[in-house]
């Protein structure tokens, strides 16, 4: 299971159809915890080292952060408009989720902890 958030909602039309459709931006929130971050490194120099070069990565918007903790990309819906009322899932930006895996197929369930 893997929380994710609503980033963005954009209106998209089909470039073959001209069918109007939505684009949905969900990115992983994953909680800033700093011992996780460096992993099981040694020395203080080490981290260090570790914790500028994330924050290198931070400024050019690899990892773009929030108040929450790490954002990063998980996946990006393309739905025609009669799909995304088949999916029965009202978006609104900054909604959680909780995304399951599982034998092959995904799920997607209104995060209700945490949040």
């Amino acid at each position: 299971m893997v929380k994710i958030k609503v980033n963005k909602i954009s209106s998209v039309s089909d470039p073959e159809t001209s069918q109007l459709g939505k684009q949905i931006e969900l990115v992983e929130v994953r909680n800033r915890n700093n011992n996780n971050m460096v992993g099981s490194m040694g020395s203080k120099e080490e981290t260090k080292i570790v914790r500028d070069i994330i924050s290198q990565f931070q400024s050019i918007g690899m990892f773009p952060i929030n108040s929450r903790g790490i954002v990063l990309p998980k996946m990006t819906l393309f739905l025609s408009e009669s799909e995304y009322d088949m999916l029965a899932i009202r978006f609104e930006v900054n909604d959680i989720f909780e995304l399951i895996l599982k034998d092959g197929a995904f799920m997607l369930k209104r995060a209700t902890e945490g949040t």
